[in-house]
């Protein structure tokens, strides 16, 4: 009988030579040998010990515990192994720390994403945590408290995955969409502290030690942001309920929950009725982060297809025989790399501003890209997935199709023309 050899995406940093030109276009080369060596075990990593679990993970859901045998209300989300090891694995591999541990100046930000876009295709979506830790970190190191910056912060950017935490983010309530004005979450004074009570109808990494937040100050109209910690010392949600775990189409590994807050403790982060302006901080982090796991998928997607096409035979020779079929992978990966150059040249910019080397055109520039490159890299990494689903023809497995369903991630679907947008970011990738 007939069995078609499966494809295989390679090693992924070894055989990532766009990934290795830019290391090499923008690190110092001081700094480069390091960098190089440590990519390059861990994407051995990757490939012998994370991608497994990332099926593990996918197989095993989350489950919601509401309450305990004798009726008390426990409210405990269950993960299996293989997601609490991707904690692990995060914090050994610093994928946050490494940002804000600045041993390489400038280019921190360039070496953390690149290990990122490593980490994500095999993590299950854990780098959905991870941006948002990311983003906390950045909020509370430009205008958290002392306790903040002294405590969690720690915590946000540590390498020792029993010290190490992850942060949601509660952004989104029943009213939905993007603007956030219809929040409908209160917080009271009270004392040093402020209480909120509201539902949040999507948060995702409901299983973090924290959350970045917004709601209204009892009597004031505009939104003020907050930091709150789930639990008390003795690991007891801290008035809060999970109604239930939202029935999702892709990320399945990734407890995300509708929640009530029931007068739930929260420190006040930044000035009252600034909280749209300073989540802002964490937005900026959390977009690249969605870029660039963009283009990671885009990377794994395409080296599964190249793979197979050197394997797969159709009407008397391979597919990577067929010209329209090596056109198809081409054109693919021509919008690939133009989205490659235009997020690592982001996460490039992102680090320099971060030190304050920007010039104001820079600063600029950095504005513009960071939301556009969210937008364009989502709709783009769709649309070639969806060509690679086609290029294995009738033969798609169930994990190529995950890489489709992960994209809900990303909360874009492409339509209409992209082509306008496509000739302008070439233009700017050549320039």
């Amino acid at each position: 009988m007939f069995f078609q050899s499966p494809p295989d995406f390679g090693q992924p940093f070894e055989d990532d030579h766009l990934l290795i030109s830019l290391l090499h276009r923008y690190i110092p080369q001081e700094h480069l040998s390091f960098i190089l060596a440590d990519l390059k075990k861990f994407g051995s990593r990757v490939k012998n010990e994370m991608e497994s679990l990332a099926k593990k993970a996918e197989s095993s859901p989350p489950v919601h515990v509401p309450y305990d045998p004798w009726g008390k209300r426990i409210d405990e989300i269950r993960v299996s192994d293989a997601w609490q090891r991707m904690h692990e694995i995060a914090a050994e591999e610093g994928i946050v720390a490494i940002g804000y541990e600045r041993k390489f100046s400038e280019f921190s930000r360039f070496y953390q994403f690149a290990k990122l876009y490593l980490f994500h295709p095999s993590s299950a979506i854990y780098s959905c945590p991870l941006a948002m830790t990311d983003g906390a970190a950045r909020v509370i190191e430009l205008m958290g408290t002392k306790d903040l910056k002294s405590q969690a912060f720690k915590h946000l950017t540590s390498r020792d995955p029993n010290r190490f935490w992850t942060s949601g983010q509660w952004m989104t309530e029943k009213t939905g969409g993007s603007d956030v004005s219809g929040t409908q979450t209160v917080a009271k004074v009270e004392g040093e502290i402020y209480r909120l009570s509201g539902i949040k109808w999507f948060t995702s990494a409901t299983t973090s030690e924290m959350a970045m937040t917004l709601a209204k100050i009892e009597g004031e109209d505009k939104l003020s942001l907050f930091c709150v910690k789930l639990r008390d010392e003795e690991g007891n949600l801290q008035n809060i309920e999970i109604n239930r775990l939202k029935d999702k189409l892709g990320t399945k590994a990734l407890p995300t929950a509708e929640l009530t807050l029931k007068g739930t403790p929260a420190t006040l982060i930044g000035e009252r009725g600034k909280g749209v302006k300073n989540i802002a901080n964490l937005f900026n982090v959390t977009r690249i982060y969605n870029a660039c796991c963009a283009v990671g998928y885009m990377k794994r997607a395409l080296a599964l297809s190249i793979d197979y096409s050197k394997k797969r035979k159709a009407f008397g020779k391979t597919l990577n025989e067929h010209g329209l079929h090596v056109h198809t992978l081409s054109q693919l990966q021509l919008a690939y790399e133009a989205s490659m150059h235009l997020t690592f040249h982001t996460a490039y910019l992102l680090g320099r501003s971060e030190l304050n080397k920007n010039s104001d055109t820079e600063e600029r520039v950095l504005r513009l890209l960071i939301p556009l490159i969210k937008l364009y890299t989502a709709k783009m990494g769709v649309q070639i997935i969806s060509e690679v689903v086609e290029s294995f023809g009738g033969l798609v497995t169930l994990r190529i199709l995950a890489f489709l369903r992960s994209f809900e991630m990303l909360k874009f679907w492409p339509f209409g023309k992209e082509r306008p947008m496509y000739f302008h970011l070439m233009l700017y990738v050549r320039s």
